[in-house]
């Protein structure tokens, strides 16, 4: 007999909770029957809107992730929804694919958080899912069958073929020719089409440390280690730009002619501005230079998430025609249909690492990477993050901050400072006497407890990030 569920009772048993971007939690609570729960939920939910007998699926490099597919479309087969099943691919090749055949998605990924973790997000056909979407899918109560069995996978080309296409199409062949790029491609989702991207553009390309353990890569977060390996690879290949991603390739991690990573709200500030983009929506933890920019007629700042950001794409295509938005990870989504070397790019409101790659590349045909960031106002930013840290522990730092503002100031030791400015948009934010800005805020995705500050240097930046998340450890 076969066993009947009911998908709220699974996901609320589950463990697992939407984060900034998607469902996250521990490999061992995406059970099959958890994946399944999680699908018809999302069929369900979906069908009340839009009109589908398709669903597309993908996957990261994750070792758990091919199983979790394999329920996923199990799960969807059950539902009455053919599933079409593009492999190992970057989520927003999916996600546009998926947007071009006018159906939903699933990737399941958890990006850049541990490897002991998983994920998986969820797109309508029109892109990605709001906040109410989630809450929709948390509460569905659809009956379903259990996973008894799980089917093969049989990967379709299609997203490969149309994400790559996408950008090749949109540049002349010869942008990048006597250009050295090296892709750093550990276990990126994306790294088998980067490659063919950069070349057929021109460069010439050297591959970087491809390997077959997990790589949780966090762009927001850049290891030391990765780091120096940057600076040494520039040397080593004479490159003038190094190439990489998060785990789901949503995600670029850039460096420029010497190896020195881009922070990604400077990336996104550079690759708007070769788009000509008139309105950005961008979280209150980009550095703030962004919103002083002249060129831009609007900037809107959100809550941290992707979906923040979309959710206010509506409001600024009511004045404005070019929008697009971006986080400090340096995911890049461009809110309206734009032009392009006189040719016509589609709007894709969700992350993306490659158009802001080959946008700053276009903008550096006349000029170094290095002298593009070098002529913007001298603001810094530097953020980390405490891992494995309890969010109730991270909820009660900010808490005890808001009730005594100075006495987080002295536990923090910046006793001698004074707060000029508090912003409670996402965490808490703190703009001090020195100009400094300190942002404290639990992740949405991984129990962390994330620090982001914005300084006069790099070094003071740097040195400020430590000194809070030492505190805030020892607390």
């Amino acid at each position: 007999m076969v066993k009947k569920l009911i998908s709220s009772e699974v996901l609320s048993a589950s463990g697992v909770q939407f984060g900034t971007s998607g469902a996250r939690g521990l490999v061992n609570q995406f059970t099959p029957d958890v994946c399944a729960a999680f699908t018809h939920a999302f069929v369900v939910s979906m069908r009340r809107n839009f009109t589908f007998t398709q669903m597309a699926v993908a996957i990261d490099n994750r070792p758990s992730s091919p199983i979790m597919a394999q329920a996923v479309i199990q799960a969807l087969t059950d539902a009455g929804v053919k599933a079409v099943y593009y492999g190992v691919v970057p989520t927003p090749a999916l996600a546009f694919t998926a947007m071009q055949d006018n159906m939903p998605c699933i990737m399941v990924t958890g990006s850049h958080i541990p490897f002991d973790r998983n994920g998986i997000k969820f797109y309508r056909p029109d892109g990605e899912i709001t906040k109410a979407d989630e809450q929709a899918i948390l509460t569905q109560s659809v009956d379903f069958n259990a996973i008894n069995t799980l089917p093969d996978l049989t990967v379709d080309c299609r997203a490969t073929e149309l994400y790559r296409a996408r950008y090749t199409d949109l540049f002349d062949a010869g942008l990048l020719v006597g250009k050295r790029i090296g892709i750093y491609e550990h276990s990126s989702a994306g790294r088998d089409i980067y490659q063919g991207i950069f070349e057929s553009l021109g460069a010439e390309v050297i591959s970087l440390e491809r390997t077959n353990e997990f790589v949780p890569i966090d762009t927001e977060a850049v290891a030391e280690s990765d780091k120096e390996k940057a600076r040494l690879w520039s040397k080593q290949y004479d490159l003038d730009f190094i190439f990489s991603t998060d785990g789901d390739g949503d995600r670029p991690l850039v460096a420029d002619e010497n190896g020195e990573w881009l922070r990604g709200d400077i990336l996104g500030l550079l690759c708007s501005k070769a788009l000509k983009i008139d309105a950005l929506a961008v979280p209150v933890s980009c550095n703030t230079i962004i919103a002083s920019s002249p060129e831009f007629k609007s900037v809107s700042k959100t809550r941290i998430g992707s979906p923040y950001v979309i959710a206010e794409f509506s409001e600024l295509a009511k004045t404005y025609k070019r929008v697009a938005g971006f986080e400090a990870n340096g995911g890049y989504l461009l809110g309206s249909d734009v032009s392009v070397n006189g040719k016509y790019l589609q709007a894709l409101p969700t992350r993306d690492a490659v158009l802001p790659a080959l946008m700053l590349l276009s903008l550096a045909k006349t000029s170094s990477i290095k002298s593009l960031v070098g002529q913007l106002p001298q603001r810094f930013t530097h953020s980390d993050r405490i891992q494995n840290f309890a969010p109730e522990k991270s909820l009660s730092i900010l808490e005890s901050g808001r009730n005594n503002i100075q006495q987080l100031l002295n536990s923090l030791g910046l006793s001698e400072l004074n707060v000029i400015s508090i912003d409670n948009t996402d965490g808490l934010r703190l703009e001090l006497s020195n100009r400094a800005i300190i942002h404290l805020r639990p992740s949405g995705n991984a129990p962390e407890l994330r620090c982001y500050v914005e300084a006069n240097t790099q070094d003071e930046a740097i040195t400020l990030v430590e000194l809070v998340l030492h505190k805030a450890l020892m607390a």
